[in-house]
């Protein structure tokens, strides 16, 4: 049996060379063996739905007053770990093209929440260095998403969200392995 075959049957598709063959009915797979239930199934899908929740959750939250787009949080939080970065050094970090970073510094610029400085070690490249303004505006993204965090975890146990943590911390580290840009932690 050829590959198309192997597809069509598969998928219940008759196969184009006998036309008598009608597609086979849907059978309803039981919950138990539906692919979600795969451990590395449920984990992607599980993390799909935190990117959901998560992007839901900060465009409301954006909508309803200044907060900072997730671009210049996560930007914020680097160069408030690292001190003051270039473009260069920024493109670095995140792996991103440079015209991107050009981009989202240039807005963070208009923001009012990032400065251009003179390297402090007397390089010729000009640094993004976080304003007052930045500062707050970052102490406050991470103050309310704390609060946010601590709503949802409202029912657990201080040892289940160590456990959490510890476990969630690892796989960001170990993305940051494999991708070879690790992530300074405060």
């Amino acid at each position: 049996m050829h590959a198309e075959c192997i597809v069509h049957i598969a998928r219940g598709i008759p196969a184009s060379d006998d036309p008598g063959n009608k597609p086979a009915p849907r059978v309803r797979r039981k919950q138990e063996d539906a692919p979600v239930n795969k451990p590395i199934r449920r984990l992607e899908f599980e993390t799909m739905l935190l990117a959901r929740h998560s992007h839901l959750f900060n465009v409301q939250a954006r909508r309803a007053s200044r907060r900072l787009d997730r671009s210049a949080y996560v930007l914020l939080s680097r160069i408030e770990i690292d001190g003051p970065m270039s473009i260069g050094q920024l493109s670095e970090a995140f792996g991103l093209d440079s015209s991107t970073l050009n981009r989202q510094t240039a807005a963070m610029l208009r923001a009012g929440v990032v400065e251009r400085i003179p390297d402090p070690e007397g390089g010729i490249a000009r640094k993004f260095s976080i304003t007052a303004e930045g500062r707050r505006r970052l102490t406050e993204d991470r103050r309310r998403n704390t609060e946010s965090l601590t709503r949802v975890l409202a029912d657990w146990t201080a040892d289940e969200v160590a456990d959490f943590t510890a476990l969630l911390q690892r796989f960001n580290e170990d993305i940051e392995r494999l991708e070879g840009r690790p992530w300074p932690r405060p």
